[in-house]
């Protein structure tokens, strides 16, 4: 990769996660108004959708995007991740858009702390100091015993676990399926179990809130397609430190836009909990090399 890929794939990445983030912020808008799984499900059907166009164009097709190694695991990481959706917008409603993403900052760690159990590499002590430190930091976060200690702080943690599974899954499934292959499943999986999950509980939707949930739709698939140039144009090892502006741009569209507060607390808990993740990630890419 030249260094020139490296800086656009860098700028993809930030592009990524503001979208994201923007993303998040309409799902805590309609997640409020309408019933989360319907939500979901439509922007499912839309991400269902860009992922046949993009398997189509790839090599062999839509034949090889459904040919899989593991179509069981890879039937439970589509599960997995449209679950891990819909708790996280349910945590945006109930929760906040700062107090979620600042308790889900953590997945990396929990990635790095299982990645031995379930994969069988070896992790450092270094690593393991980092994970001990970034999980103090969410102790800091979470206060025990003040409000946002409480059984609503779970839930954005359990998505975080979930997520962490997700990316192992996906991982383990990358030794004989191709990406083509795991992105195909991921869509395709999650947009048939919410479809029949989603159907039963069907509302009409206002005029104004069809607007929001195009650009819900729109969003959704924007992110993804900026994701996947960014990791077609640099190493996700150089880009991957730069998902952590998330947070950042989920903070600014909370505190302007739904009127959320950044306690002192949470704010110095995140910050060690993203120094944390980015030394694993740092050390990882050590490891690797």
């Amino acid at each position: 990769m030249t260094l020139q890929n490296t800086r656009l794939g860098i700028l993809l990445m930030i592009a990524t996660t503001f979208i994201f983030a923007v993303q998040d912020g309409i799902s805590r808008h309609l997640g409020g108004e309408y019933n989360l799984l319907m939500i979901v499900m439509i922007r499912y059907w839309f991400f269902a959708a860009f992922v046949i166009t993009i398997a189509s164009r790839k090599a062999g097709g839509l034949r090889a995007a459904v040919t899989s190694k593991h179509p069981v695991l890879q039937i439970t990481r589509g599960l997995l991740l449209a679950l891990e959706v819909c708790v996280m917008v349910w945590a945006y409603v109930k929760l906040g858009l700062i107090e979620t993403h600042a308790v889900f900052t953590c997945y990396p760690l929990l990635v790095a702390a299982l990645s031995g159990p379930v994969l069988g590499e070896k992790v450092g002590w270094r690593r393991w100091t980092a994970i001990a430190i970034g999980f103090a930091g969410m102790m800091i976060i979470l206060q025990p015993g003040a409000k946002v200690f409480s059984p609503l702080a779970l839930v954005p943690f359990a998505a975080a676990f979930m997520f962490a599974f997700y990316a192992l899954l996906t991982r383990y499934v990358s030794r004989q399926d191709s990406a083509a292959t795991s992105f195909f499943w991921t869509g395709m999986s999650g947009a048939v179990a919410l479809t029949a999950a989603g159907l039963w509980f069907w509302e009409p939707i206002s005029p104004t809130d069809w607007v929001w949930m195009g650009a819900l739709c729109l969003t959704a698939v924007l992110g993804h397609w900026l994701l996947i140039r960014c990791y077609e144009m640099a190493e996700a090892s150089a880009v991957q430190p730069f998902a952590y502006l998330q947070l950042v741009f989920v903070s600014a569209i909370g505190l302007t836009v739904f009127g959320e507060t950044l306690d002192l607390n949470v704010a110095i808990g995140s910050v060690i909990v993203v120094c944390a993740g980015l030394f694993t990630l740092w050390r990882a890419r050590v490891a690797a090399s």
